[in-house]
C-alpha cells in the first residue's frame, strides 16, 4: 500500500510519463521498475547491446513470461472447473494461451503499438504481439510477484476480455489451421497413417503423423481418424509458433524442393526443345528426298 501511495507521488515527476501510464493502464498496477516493462517492448530486430556488449531484447522475458502464464492459466481453470478431467483442462489452458489469443490480446490492450521494432519485422512477424504480451508478464512478475500476475489474469484478461467458459467448449480446428498456414506458406503437407490397432478395451486406436516439406512433425492418437489428426496438427502447429529453428528448416526444405522442380523443369524444357530439333531436321531431310527424286 505504501510502495502504491509513493508511486503516486513521484508520478508527475518520471521522465517517461506516458510509457508509464500506458504501462498502467494496461497491466492495472504502478509499474516499480520501467526498466523491465521497456525490455519487454524490445524486439530483437532492433539489436541493441548493454556496456557489456550482450543483446538486449524481449526473448528472454518472453521465455519466462510463458512459464509464469503456464502456471497461473493452470491454476485458474483448475480452480474454475472442478471436477473436469485433465484433458479438459489442458485443451482449455492451452486454447487461452495459443498464439492466436494472446497476439489478439495484444492488440487489444494497445501492446502492440509500444513494440519497439524495425518495421521490417513488424509486417513480417506474426507472432510479434503475442511474444511481447508473454514478455510483458514476465516483467510484471519480476517487479511485482506471482500474485499480481494472476490478479492481472483474471481481472484484467478473463474479468474483460476472455470468456473461460466460452473459450474452454469452443472446438479449435488444428487441422484446418494448419492448412491454412501451409497453403498461405505454400509448404507441401502429408498426413502419414502411422499405425491401426486396439487398446487394452478393444476399442480401435489410430496414429498419424504430419509431414512438412519431408519432416517428420507433430504426431496424433485418438479413437478416430479426426481426432488423431487434430492431435498431430496441434502438435506440429505449436512447435512451428514455439520453435523459429523448427520452422525454418521446413522453409529450408521449401526451397530446396523447389530449387529441384526448377532444375527438373529446365531440363524438361532443354529435352523437348531437343526433340522438336530433331523433328524438324528429320522434316527438312525428307523434302529435300522428296524434291531431289
Amino acid at each position: 500500500m505504501l510502495n502504491k501511495f509513493i508511486d503516486q507521488i513521484r508520478l508527475p515527476f518520471r521522465k517517461e510519463k506516458e510509457l508509464y501510464l500506458s504501462i498502467y493502464h494496461i497491466i492495472g498496477i504502478l509499474p516499480h521498475n520501467l526498466e523491465y516493462y521497456k525490455t519487454a517492448l524490445l524486439h530483437k530486430s532492433v539489436a541493441r547491446r548493454n556496456e557489456k556488449g550482450r543483446p538486449i531484447n524481449n526473448e528472454r522475458l518472453e521465455f519466462l513470461g510463458d512459464a509464469i502464464l503456464d502456471a497461473i492459466v493452470g491454476d485458474i481453470v483448475f480452480q474454475h472447473f472442478s471436477g473436469k478431467r485433465e484433458g479438459f483442462l489442458t485443451n482449455t489452458r492451452s486454447k487461452i494461451v495459443q498464439r492466436d489469443t494472446l497476439n489478439r490480446l495484444a492488440k487489444d490492450m494497445g501492446i502492440t503499438r509500444l513494440i519497439l521494432s524495425n518495421g521490417r519485422s513488424a509486417s513480417h512477424n506474426s507472432y510479434l504481439g503475442g511474444n511481447a504480451f508473454e514478455a510483458l508478464v514476465g516483467a510484471l512478475y519480476l517487479d511485482h510477484g506471482y500474485n499480481a500476475c494472476k490478479k492481472f489474469m483474471q481481472k484484467q484478461i478473463l474479468g474483460e476480455l476472455i470468456n473461460i467458459d466460452k473459450v474452454a467448449y469452443k472446438e479449435v480446428n488444428f487441422k484446418s489451421k494448419l492448412l491454412e498456414w501451409t497453403q498461405k506458406h505454400k509448404v507441401e503437407i502429408e498426413f502419414k497413417p502411422l499405425n491401426f490397432g486396439k487398446d487394452s478395451d478393444g476399442n480401435p486406436t489410430f496414429s498419424f503423423q504430419v509431414i512438412l516439406e519431408n519432416i517428420a512433425c507433430g504426431e496424433g492418437k485418438g479413437y478416430s481418424k479426426k481426432e488423431s489428426q487434430q492431435e498431430a496438427a496441434k502438435e506440429t502447429m505449436q512447435r512451428i509458433r514455439k520453435d523459429a529453428k523448427f520452422a525454418d528448416k521446413i522453409f529450408a526444405a521449401k526451397k530446396l524442393r523447389l530449387q529441384k522442380e526448377a532444375e527438373e523443369k529446365a531440363k524438361m524444357e532443354t529435352k523437348n526443345t531437343t526433340d522438336e530439333d530433331l523433328e524438324n531436321n528429320v522434316i527438312l531431310v525428307e523434302i529435300e528426298q522428296n524434291t531431289t527424286e
